[in-house]
């Protein structure tokens, strides 16, 4: 199984009936979609998202000399679909890596005072007798 706690790329050998890959994972790599997993394809050239359920079983660690040999053998290649893989992904990774920040406070506003503003000042208020008709005896009943 793949374990990117020790090595920041782990090399791996993918054995299926169709036959055996080379495998690479780099725990940089940004996260798949749920249940599944990066991982680079020597024989494809290509990082490519597989079943995490379903690879795992079949995937074997190399050892030391076979990690050498892999290394000398597809670490060029490796290289060069990383990196595009990871410019296509950089909002992502971005955002795996980046340190939360704190959201900015908000100032808060000061209450506008205004010049003509007195606390003595009365409030100016209508009379309500100004155009204001007595229609009381207008229903009259009786």
């Amino acid at each position: 199984m793949y374990n990117t706690s020790k090595e920041p790329v782990w090399y791996g050998e993918l054995r299926t009936v169709r036959g055996n890959t080379i495998l690479i994972h780099d725990k940089d790599f940004p996260e798949a979609s749920a249940g599944r997993v990066y991982f680079y394809n020597t024989l494809r050239d290509a990082v490519i998202e597989y079943a995490e359920e379903i690879v795992k079983v079949n995937l074997h660690d190399l050892n030391d000399e076979e990690i050498k040999t892999a290394k000398a053998e597809f670490e060029a290649n490796w290289l060069v679909t990383r990196d595009s893989f990871m410019q296509q992904h950089a909002g992502w990774v971005e955002a795996i890596h980046a340190k939360p920040t704190p959201a900015p406070k908000k100032a808060k506003p000061e209450p506008e005072v205004d010049a003509d503003d007195d606390e003595t000042a009365e409030l100016e208020v209508d009379s309500l007798d100004d155009g204001f008709d007595d229609w009381s005896d207008d229903d009259d009943r009786s």
